[in-house]
């Protein structure tokens, strides 16, 4: 085998001009594939963070067909009392959970004497909130960022709709909501501060303290409409997930089903299909690698058995079995696939390390100056390799099969 090698390497070296472009057509396609997913996968984590850091959380937790009426902030789908509880003592006995918030979403009139208009809020626990979703606080656009993100009788606003009603840091302004009864009952706040818009539906959302939204909306009990988790890490989702539901499967409904909902923020999100695209545009990229490299060495290697049918004849000739020819051919075709890969994957680190050093910046949504910190691991590393490196020997079989199969009289006719 080692002899092999050597002697495929000998050939390669015959032709130079040959063998470098071929290697070089690889290492462009393998600098190429192993940027693009070093400079996507760090975008895809700011637009990420984005909606998880700052309004989602990483999963959340609903009662059985709140998602489904999602859009009419359903009072009458919250989770009671005994069922949060149940929630947070399984969510206090799985590893991976950071952090979580109790939240009541509903919608309301807001006005400011003068005019009138539809506001969503979100009553939280400030503290809970902040461990919960850390940017929220970053997209405090005007007024104080210290201390706790809202207190009793204050009110955190859309920048949007401050802007349209003319509503000012230090302002009083009244809410008006209808309870689960259909009463309606009003309360004064204070707008202690206003919200940057983020993409999205959310980015019409104020804050107000939980205390003051079961009291605008007369709760009888501390009800709320869904709890947000944090991870230490994304990748911790479907694990969660599986015990969590497992968790909470003896919660159940009048009907005998299940009471509860867990759903990532992939489900609650349309801009995960922003993610997913991501994703299958590096799939692509891949497959485009792939094409590249199968081209390249194939050619590489017809060329090769055309240019050699003599020598190959007068291998054969002196008693050269015809797997012995075969393997020569797929060792070359190897070699080529791992210089190739070398030199590409030197590269990209190479690049990807320029990039961290220069820190390009960049703004997505709320988030302002990002550094792009372009990252791939030593598995995505590996696996791109070995692709090109199979795909290269793959490339080789058809042109070594043939030059295999030569019979040694013709060959040595062959002019």
């Amino acid at each position: 085998m080692w002899n092999i090698l050597k002697l495929a390497a000998r050939n390669l070296t015959r032709y130079q001009r040959r063998t470098l472009l071929t290697s070089a057509l690889i290492t462009l396609g393998i600098v190429a594939v192993l940027l693009f997913i070093a400079i996507a996968g760090s975008f895809k984590g700011a637009m990420i963070a984005e909606f998880t850091d700052s309004v989602l959380g990483h999963m959340q937790v609903h009662r059985k067909g709140y998602v489904a009426s999602i859009d009419n902030l359903p009072l009458n789908l919250n989770l009671a009392p005994p069922q949060v509880r149940t929630i947070e003592e399984a969510l206090g006995a799985i590893a991976g959970v950071a952090a979580y918030s109790e939240r009541i979403k509903f919608g309301a009139l807001f006005s400011n004497f003068v005019e009138t208009t539809n506001i969503r809020l979100s009553a939280i626990n400030p503290d809970q909130e902040q461990r919960t979703v850390p940017l929220l606080r970053g997209r405090i656009s005007d007024g104080t960022k210290d201390g706790p993100l809202v207190t009793p009788g204050h009110i955190l606003i859309p920048e949007l709709l401050a802007r349209g009603m003319k509503v000012k840091i230090g302002d009083t302004v009244v809410l008006v909501a209808t309870n689960r009864d259909g009463s309606v009952n009003g309360q004064q706040f204070v707008v202690s501060g206003v919200l940057g818009t983020i993409s999205g539906p959310n980015g019409r959302d104020g804050y107000i303290h939980i205390q003051d939204g079961r009291t605008l909306l007369r709760m009888a009990q501390p009800e709320v409409s869904e709890i947000a988790i944090r991870l230490h890490s994304l990748a911790d989702i479907p694990r969660v997930s599986r015990e969590l539901n497992a968790a909470l499967a003896g919660m159940v409904n009048p009907e005998g089903k299940p009471a509860a909902e867990v759903h990532s923020w992939e489900a609650l999100s349309p801009f995960s299909t922003i993610a997913r695209m991501i994703d299958l545009l590096t799939v692509f990229i891949q497959v485009m690698l792939v094409g590249i490299v199968l081209i390249s060495i194939m050619n590489v290697m017809i060329m090769a058995v055309y240019e050699r049918v003599r020598e190959i004849g007068t291998m054969a000739a002196i008693g050269t079995l015809p797997s012995r020819i075969l393997g020569l051919f797929l060792a070359e075709g190897l070699l080529l696939g791992v210089l190739g890969a070398a030199l590409g994957t030197a590269l990209s680190l190479a690049a990807i390390g320029l990039l961290n050093l220069v820190k390009v910046r960049f703004s997505f949504g709320m988030q302002q100056n990002l550094v792009l910190a372009p990252s791939i691991g030593p598995g995505k590393i590996l696996l791109v390799a070995s692709v090109v490196i199979l795909v290269a020997v793959l490339a080789s079989l058809q042109p070594a099969f043939k030059a295999s199969r030569m019979d040694p009289i013709n060959a040595l006719r062959h002019v």
